[in-house]
């Protein structure tokens, strides 16, 4: 929140950026001073538990240089990454070395800082602030036990003034900061909220922490301003109301008396300045100012399919005598959200409205769940992927990024650029990844004040637009009727510090969540496809789904072949070797959606596998979104499972772990055109004697309408020749719909031998180019390739019965022992069973 005035450094995005480390500065006249100790000069050192303080570590001497041949440590950042720039642990992501690392985890690991101060701190107050360590912190400053905190996601702060070393002189200006990082804790349901779950079917056990935001120092007066929320509201007239609603907190002891200034302006656009200031006498402690804006026409918020990003920036300092105690700056948008009741669907059915509106206009939600950060070793991460990574989303025509409940809220760059890129965000506010917390009131009371820390640091970005209070815990609680009162009191505890819809848990489809009163037809995660492998074909699966909203569509795909050497042995790259399954491929599951796509299990080479692997993600994804969509307005919103993942894995994400788009990707691209000509069919395998049906359809998720329009339909063999052609007028396509343009029926398969394509074009009345499509069908037999399909998922599911769920030995017959010998330490890397023979 935040931001030193003198200390903006202007990246190329725009992004509003951070004090630099280990440097001080000073708005002219003003007392407040940000000094940030983020960078290289950490040190850091291994103890075992609770031997740390017995050896001493924690009273050091400021003008001590011991720590010099520790460790180096950088902040923010990890102990795993720090670890591995040491030569300490191998890279825990190539191969197999992450259980290597496992014993990181047993340990306590110190962090300390030495830094200089030479201003004149007299008449001052002055705070050390974290704004994240995960998990669990014991702090030192100069000797002088600051506290302990606990809690990955909630920002802490100590009134350090009397414990901070002032001099001109240098060795009585030196300071030494103090970090025990406590071994972290084992079980994820007893944090669960306050920690990123470290369990999941992406991702091997090893439980990352750290200092995992910027550590600040905060010089002001006997004031400071601890939060601003700029509370927004458009009126009926048309006009808005800005309600800068303030916490100061005096330090003094005593009543104060202060003069508050604010000032609102446009941050990326040109606009009147309009200013407030009043008298405002603070007691000891926090105290509540409330600074109100009349704007009689202002510039909205919006997606970037519906309008544009204008944004305001917010001023405000507090001073006495004419001496500024404090100054803050913030950035808002003016945007209401609501949420409306799907039509075609009962009260009966569904227990919440899922259809957003955004300043009135319906936002069709086409997302992908984020599957972040980036690297769970956050110290592998910059604010330059976040920005390529957003930039990749709003390329592949994403409106929305859900960050859901296996993952932590992300810092505050992601929404900065979220805001600038017009990419609303579904926020599952705090990771519940599981169902089975503990029914203790003081462990519910801290999640939901970490949840409160978490909202209330976020709350003034427009891009956030709605709350998730869990993900899946209804389907994994032993008690349900407990988890919904918790998860409905964790809403209403949020609402009261940001007004923006909620919803409790996803999916709310399962047993559990009928026990517990929701409705038969909740939002839905489907993942039947994925997890039921074999039950259906691609198009028999997706054409049973009829939700109001999809909050999970997942199917997995294999990272290139320049991805894969990054992280998989040379050794083990083809066949595919232990690392492979390590890494969660399914090997058994990737070679049916191959089939299930191409008739093929396309196992003939590494490249042919990979990329069929991603062509069928591309394909399931492509062809369910656009059967979700032709649903609008039944249906108001779609994410896929996931846009990445946070390791490289071979499982969800349609971008890879090195920022590398899979080609599935550009079937997402294609599918969530916000403008779409798509073409509706019952099959993708015909018979050559049979007619090709299907229907074409255009859906329209802008608000603008295209009059005039025509479609331009071709058929092509197996070797792109184009053997039958259409042009059809359609019309106007108006603004926010979807609808049936008209039906094909032709006999043209008798010139196609394996394959055959459908290219769709939308032509508007200018003849400009407004969308295309393109489909790959297969000519076969659609009942013998459901059976065959069917047998292959029944083969599978027996291996799964024998060696559970997860057991990636099972693909590898010499691990086993089923191959012809067992494994030893002389023999070659084993290989997956199903590619042995092939070339």
């Amino acid at each position: 929140m935040r931001i030193c005035i003198f200390i903006i450094c202007l990246l190329a995005t725009q992004l509003a950026a951070w004090a630099q480390p280990q440097t001080s500065s000073f708005k002219e006249g003003d007392t407040q001073q940000v000094r940030d100790l983020s960078g290289f000069r950490w040190k850091m050192k291994m103890m075992l538990p609770g031997e740390g303080e017995k050896a001493g570590l924690d009273k050091l001497p400021p003008e001590d240089i011991e720590t010099l041949v520790w460790n180096i440590a950088q902040v923010p950042g990890d102990v795993y990454t720090d670890l591995w720039k040491n030569g300490v642990i191998e890279d825990p992501y190539f191969g197999r070395n992450a259980s290597k690392a496992q014993w990181v985890s047993q340990y306590e690991w110190w962090y300390a800082t030495q830094f200089n101060v030479t201003d004149d701190l007299a008449n001052k107050m002055t705070e050390l602030k974290f704004e994240g360590v995960d998990y669990s912190c014991d702090i030192w400053l100069n000797g002088h036990y600051m506290g302990k905190h606990e809690g990955a996601f909630s920002s802490f702060s100590y009134d350090v003034t009397k414990y901070l070393r002032s001099s001109k002189k240098t060795r009585e200006s030196s300071n030494m900061l103090m970090i025990r990082l406590n071994p972290p804790p084992k079980v994820n349901a007893l944090v669960a909220g306050r920690k990123t779950p470290w369990f999941g079917d992406y991702w091997r056990d090893v439980i990352p922490f750290g200092i995992t935001r910027p550590v600040k120092l905060f010089t002001t007066g006997a004031s400071s301003i601890k939060d601003v929320y700029a509370k927004t509201t458009l009126l009926k007239d048309g006009s808005a109301k800005v309600d800068l609603q303030l916490e100061i907190e005096n330090f003094s002891g005593k009543t104060l008396t202060l003069s508050a200034l604010s000032e609102i302006t446009g941050e990326n656009f040109s606009s009147e300045i309009i200013k407030r200031s009043s008298k405002i006498n603070l007691k000891p402690g926090i105290n509540k100012v409330v600074h109100s804006y009349d704007i009689p026409k202002p510039k909205l918020w919006w997606p970037w399919d519906l309008g544009e990003q204008n944004l305001y920036k917010a001023k405000i300092s507090i001073g006495q005598n004419g001496v500024n105690q404090d100054f803050v700056e913030e950035v808002f948008g003016i945007r209401v959200v609501k949420m409306e009741w799907n039509p075609g669907f009962t009260r009966e059915e569904v227990s919440f409205p899922r259809t957003t509106t955004i300043n009135g206009k319906f936002h069709f939600i086409r997302s992908a769940c984020w599957g972040g950060p980036p690297d769970i070793f956050v110290g592998r991460t910059s604010v330059a992927e976040y920005k390529t990574l957003i930039d990749l989303a709003k390329k592949a025509n994403m409106n929305n990024i859900r960050i859901f409940g296996w993952h932590p809220p992300e810092i505050p760059e992601f929404y900065e650029l979220c805001d600038r890129a017009g990419l609303t965000v579904w926020q599952d506010v705090i990771p519940f990844g599981t169902g089975n917390i503990p029914q203790d009131e003081v462990f519910l009371n801290k999640a939901i004040q970490e949840g409160i820390a978490v909202i209330k640091e976020r709350r003034n970005h427009p891009s956030l637009i709605m709350m998730e209070g869990g993900e899946e815990m209804m389907l994994r609680t032993r008690d349900p009727k407990f988890t919904r009162r918790f998860l409905e009191q964790f809403g209403d505890s949020l609402q009261q510090y940001v007004d923006l819809p909620y919803v409790p848990d996803s999916p709310l489809t399962d047993e559990a969540s009928m026990e517990a009163g929701f409705k038969p037809k909740e939002a839905v995660h489907a993942l039947g496809y994925f997890y039921n492998m074999g039950n259906w074909l691609l198009e028999d699966w997706y054409k049973s789904l009829d939700y109001p909203i999809v909050p999970e569509l997942a199917i997995t795909s294999v990272p290139s072949v320049k991805s894969l050497k990054k992280f998989i042995p040379e050794n083990e790259m083809w066949p595919p070797g232990l690392s492979w399954g390590y890494h969660w491929a399914d090997l058994d599951k990737l070679r049916m959606q191959n089939y299930d796509a191409f008739n093929d299990e396309k196992t003939g080479s590494l490249e042919e596998f990979v990329n069929a692997t991603q062509d069928s993600q591309g394909i399931i994804f492509q062809l369910s979104v656009e059967h979700f969509r032709r649903n609008k307005p039944r249906l108001s919103g779609i994410a896929l499972c996931h846009f990445i993942t946070y390791w490289p894995d071979m499982k969800w994400g349609i971008v890879d772990n090195y920022q590398e788009p899979k080609r599935s990707f550009d079937y997402v691209q294609t599918a969530y055109q916000p403008l779409l000509v798509n073409l509706n069919f019952e099959k993708r395998r015909w018979k050559t004697s049979e007619s090709f049906k299907g229907e074409v359809w255009v859906v329209n998720d802008l608000y603008k309408d295209f009059p005039g329009a025509k479609v331009k339909l071709e058929i092509k063999n197996d070797r792109q020749e184009v053997i039958y052609s259409e042009t059809k007028p359609v019309g106007a396509i108006e603004g926010n719909s979807a609808k049936k343009m008209f039906s094909l029926e032709e006999k043209v398969l008798g010139k196609v031998e394996k394959q055959f394509y459908v290219t769709l074009k939308l032509i508007g009345d200018k003849d400009q180019a407004l969308s295309h499509n393109d489909y790959l069908f297969l000519i076969g037999d659609q009942q013998e390739a459901s059976k065959k399909f069917k047998q292959m998922g029944k083969e599978m599911k027996q291996k799964i019965a024998t060696y559970g769920a997860g057991n990636y030995f099972e693909y590898f017959p010499d691990v086993n022992g089923e191959g012809e010998q067992k494994m030893d330490s002389d023999m070659d890397t084993p290989r997956a069973r199903g590619f042995e023979n092939k070339k």
